[in-house]
């Protein structure tokens, strides 16, 4: 008889640590705001969602508190921060300063670069249609993140790299508010392709300049109650 099939052994993949995927859940959970500013962030919860010990809960939460999106409370558990006016202004003003010389050193660019803007703002669209606000934010910033990597400065990318999670959050924040935005930003990607695809310099500025501005007077808007 045809000796049997050898047995195959067990899965070799490993799980992430258990804080890794502790974290991991807390901060998509903030990012896409399914945790929003004010929630209360209990131990016991949170460890029971992932399905680990609390131990990991308190490492994950300490990492975050250091990011800054939570502040812990000791036996209360973690408050989820909201955005706040002062945070906006910073990261638009960082923003404006890293893209507008980004942009101006991706100017001329090179074919492969036009190409990617143009698949970038192709699977924004897509995202669009499907209605996942999380992933249009996605796709919004990664647009942005093509340019300034292309600037060739790896100090200025890694910099830019440190407002992710904050430029995610706040994406997600603002198409919530304003639904309208979401037509409008593709509109203004495409404008700003256009310009960097024709060479102009100048006007591919004005573009990120006007695009990035947009969102403190958005923010201000919605605090008013009205969208300016």
């Amino acid at each position: 008889m045809p000796a049997a099939p050898p047995v195959p052994p067990p899965s070799t993949v490993k799980q992430p640590p258990a804080a890794e995927r502790v974290y991991t859940h807390i901060k998509k959970g903030v990012l896409d705001r399914h945790y929003e500013g004010g929630t209360l962030l209990t131990e016991g919860d949170l460890a029971d969602a992932v399905g680990v010990s609390r131990t990991p809960v308190r490492e994950a939460l300490l990492r975050l508190e250091v990011e800054g999106l939570i502040k812990l409370y000791p036996k209360k558990g973690a408050l989820v921060l909201a955005v706040s006016a002062q945070e906006i202004a910073d990261v638009v003003e960082t923003r404006l300063l890293v893209e507008e010389f980004a942009v101006r050193r991706a100017v001329p660019a090179s074919a492969a670069l036009v190409a990617r803007l143009e698949q970038l703002l192709e699977e924004q669209r897509q995202r669009a249609l499907e209605g996942d606000l999380a992933e249009v934010a996605v796709a919004d910033r990664c647009f942005h993140v093509e340019i300034v990597r292309n600037a060739g400065n790896q100090i200025l990318s890694r910099l830019y790299d440190q407002l992710r999670d904050r430029q995610l959050r706040m994406g997600v924040t603002i198409m919530e508010a304003h639904p309208d935005r979401i037509a409008k930003n593709i509109t203004e990607h495409a404008e700003m392709l256009e310009a960097i695809r024709s060479g102009d310099v100048e006007g591919a500025a004005r573009c990120v300049r006007r695009h990035v501005s947009r969102v403190k007077v958005l923010v201000r808007g919605e605090e008013r109650g009205e969208d300016r």
